[in-house]
């Protein structure tokens, strides 16, 4: 059966911007609930794990037809929280490389880019999460996604998250999203993002 990840940093690593409180919640509760679900129903479908999970989004009619939907948002639910944990890091790094150039051609600077998505996460409604994407056209774009839905599911690549539903925050940050925002820029790591996006673009 899938297993989360192992993160490359501690809990307690994100203090001040995130405590150890919340990550551990987020990661052992809200994060392992869904890859619960996930391994329950893809075992009622007698799979047999044969890709890994995130091939899986491009396996759905591997499954019975009234189960899509459940295993379509768990699978959400894990892919979701996998990019958002790979997003920040107590070695906080900047987009680099091709990343970084093509970022500033779309949005000017670094700076204006970080304006634009604090602009955007602050626009969504309700849960869900703010992403870097690919888009189907191949340009970067920031977008919001209500609750669990996946960007592939548009046809984008995901490079980077944040996540906000309000159990990532709500502990530390009450109500006041823009003070979430602005610390996890603090934390923010590009590296996946530059790394996926530079094997995709090159």
């Amino acid at each position: 059966m899938y297993k989360l990840p192992v993160l490359p940093y501690l809990f307690q690593d994100l203090e001040p911007y995130i405590d150890t409180h919340t990550m551990g919640l987020h990661y052992h509760k809200h994060q392992q609930n869904y890859l619960n679900k996930l391994n329950a129903l893809l075992e009622a479908n007698n799979y047999d794990y044969r890709y890994p999970i995130e091939e899986l989004f491009y396996h759905l009619s591997d499954f019975k037809k009234e189960d899509r939907a459940d295993i379509l948002y768990n699978l959400g639910g894990v892919l979701n929280h996998n990019l958002y944990f790979k997003s920040i890091n107590p070695k906080a790094k900047l987009p680099f490389g091709k990343l970084k150039d093509d970022l500033e051609k779309t949005y000017g600077t670094l700076d204006n880019f970080f304006i634009k998505f604090k602009e955007k996460a602050l626009d969504l409604k309700g849960s869900g999460y703010t992403f870097l994407v690919i888009n189907d056209k191949g340009e970067l774009a920031i977008i919001n996604l209500s609750n669990q839905d996946l960007p592939q599911s548009l046809g984008y690549v995901p490079l980077f998250n944040m996540d906000m539903w309000e159990h990532a925050y709500y502990l530390n940050y009450k109500n006041e999203k823009a003070n979430y925002i602005d610390n996890f820029k603090i934390i923010a790591d590009f590296t996946y993002a530059s790394d996926v996006y530079y094997s995709i673009m090159k």
